[in-house]
């Protein structure tokens, strides 16, 4: 167990920046596994943290888990900041549209997992990145953010 502590913590780590592994995943992380022995998902207190992606051997978060790396980093790292307006959708669930955009760390690239928050840093969901930081603030169409999980 204590290898697969150390290897989420490493990717969380490389993936989100220095201290993302030990904030999302304390001592009581449990693993759940496949067939075949790799970690899938990461739970702790009966929640599910994060995933890791067999494809690309990298984290999605939870909803939970973005809590902890928001609470963790300060703005606006690693966070989507979008009109106070659309809140509501964006927590229910829906996709982030560029147009709705209204700050972003610039060093989010396209295919990141970020926080996206509102204009006073409310958690509002978690998701993928699908243009760069410069794309979401330029462009007036198309989905910038397709979010995994809301807060509601």
């Amino acid at each position: 167990m204590a290898d697969n502590l150390r290897i989420v913590r490493v990717v969380a780590d490389y993936q989100f920046g220095t201290g993302a592994g030990l904030a999302l995943f304390p001592e009581t992380c449990k693993f759940i596994l496949s067939k075949n022995g790799k970690i899938r998902q990461i739970l702790d207190n009966g929640k599910r943290i994060a995933t890791l992606k067999a494809d690309s051997g990298l984290l999605t978060l939870s909803i939970e888990g973005a809590r902890r790396l928001k609470n963790a980093f300060p703005f606006p790292k690693l966070r989507v900041v979008v009109l106070d307006e659309v809140s509501k959708f964006i927590a229910e669930g829906k996709s982030v549209f560029a147009k709705h955009v209204v700050a972003v760390d610039e060093r989010i690239r396209a295919n990141d997992e970020v926080l996206v928050v509102n204009e006073k840093d409310e958690l509002l969901a978690t998701g993928k990145v699908l243009l760069s930081a410069s794309e979401m603030l330029e462009l007036k169409k198309g989905v910038a953010v397709k979010t995994r999980q809301g807060s509601e």
